[in-house]
């Protein structure tokens, strides 16, 4: 069954501080571009001739990397933008809770989230690890690339140029400032709260 591009739960034009070309271009072109290769290369894997397989080069191999990163790239917009239509603030009850353990309090998870953005080159994802029963942020330079295994990801914050240089240009962390104003607490506690279970 093919992917689809999944609709957004809020107006293009309702972010504060993120524009509706900015959102536009975002998930209209770019994150539709990641679901459309994804369905391109699900269709030409069971072509492949898979005994031609190799590390060096082959089309098998070309097409599994290609998989990887469309997949990904189509995943963490998905997460990103089901992150956003929200009016920022705190979340509340066990999120919060674990948040405050983990790092000590809210003020100090927005600071580290936050660096990770400005380290990043791409993705900085909060993701709860069961392997220590604690949440982090993730830096991912690529779509490919800084997952965690095991890791479920509850929110994403997309630091590609394309998320925000048509609105602030290259001041990224004046765009961090603009994400956290748009959060949408409650789409991240569902997510907790699955992990929890």
């Amino acid at each position: 069954m093919p992917f689809t591009v999944k609709d957004l739960t809020y107006a293009k034009d309702s972010l504060e501080g993120i524009s509706q070309k900015t959102i536009e271009a975002h998930h209209d072109r770019l994150y539709a571009g990641y679901v459309n290769k994804r369905n391109e290369i699900d269709a030409a894997l069971p072509k492949a001739d898979k005994s031609k397989a190799a590390a060096t080069y082959s089309e098998y191999r070309a097409l599994k990397l290609e998989e990887t990163f469309n997949a990904d790239g189509q995943i963490l917009h998905e997460l990103y933008f089901a992150s956003l239509g929200g009016h920022g603030g705190k979340p509340s009850g066990a999120l919060l809770t674990q948040i405050e353990h983990d790092f000590g309090s809210f003020e100090e998870f927005v600071a580290d989230v936050s660096a990770c953005g400005m380290a990043s080159r791409g993705w900085a994802t909060v993701a709860y690890d069961p392997t220590d029963g604690k949440i982090h942020s993730f830096l991912g330079d690529a779509h490919n690339h800084g997952g965690v295994w095991g890791a479920v990801p509850l929110m994403t914050l997309d630091v590609y140029e394309h998320a925000y240089f048509m609105d602030y240009g290259t001041a990224r962390a004046e765009y961090i400032k603009a994400f956290w104003k748009n959060v949408d607490w409650s789409v991240v506690e569902k997510a907790f709260a699955q992990v929890k279970h």
